[in-house]
């Protein structure tokens, strides 16, 4: 599939998605307003019962598109983990003349492919595209690892492994001031050591 085919593949999903997300909120939302308005005491004047058909709407919305949520929510992120990420992408280099050559092409190549799937493996301690998923600010390595510069001394260390089991990622806390390296599984937990770090003399950048 040419990255165009795969482009509008992934818009029309999105689309998709989103469709069955405004659908549900409004079948939960009619449906709702119809058993309101029907439970509401018969001797309530319109206005009360059109009133409290409205509050069942609402929970009713609320709770199908919840409901709905459960199941769109993982097609949202598989998504996101198959969509070309926004940057640029450079052209392949020309053809290596040496052998040296090509194992430099392969090495830089390494090197980008570890900051891409880093960036890529990020939505799970990261659910938002704002941050973590900007492959740009990932600095991968030959080794396959990859690391996300925070602050002076302070990264994120991304770093995977291929199991019996699949795929399994790592993302670690690491400082330059002789602590302890911290896993980190979500971005609340990230945001905590950071605001720790930020009341210490540790926090100083260094010269």
């Amino acid at each position: 599939m040419t990255a165009t085919l795969r482009q509008t593949a992934n818009s029309v999903a999105h689309t998709m998605i989103e469709g069955v997300s405004m659908t549900s909120a409004l079948i939960g939302g009619a449906a709702g307003a119809y058993l309101g308005y029907q439970l509401a005491p018969v001797d309530w004047s319109d206005n009360s019962r059109i009133a409290f058909a409205g509050a069942v709407a609402v929970v009713g919305a609320l709770a199908i598109d919840g409901l709905a949520e459960l199941v769109l929510a993982p097609l949202r992120r598989l998504m996101r983990t198959r969509s070309p990420l926004p940057s640029a992408r450079r052209s392949a280099p020309a053809p290596a003349a040496t052998l040296d050559e090509a194992l430099a092409q392969v090495t830089a190549a390494t090197e980008e492919d570890a900051a891409r799937r880093a960036a890529g493996d990020s939505f799970r301690i990261d659910d938002g595209d704002n941050f973590l998923r900007d492959g740009d600010r990932w600095r991968g390595y030959e080794n396959g690892e990859a690391t996300f510069y925070l602050a002076p001394s302070v990264v994120l260390h991304h770093r995977a492994e291929v199991g019996k089991y699949g795929r399994t990622n790592h993302f670690t806390l690491l400082t330059g001031d002789g602590e302890q390296p911290v896993a980190i599984t979500g971005m609340a937990q990230l945001r905590h050591h950071l605001a720790a770090r930020s009341t210490t003399p540790t926090s100083s950048p260094r010269p």
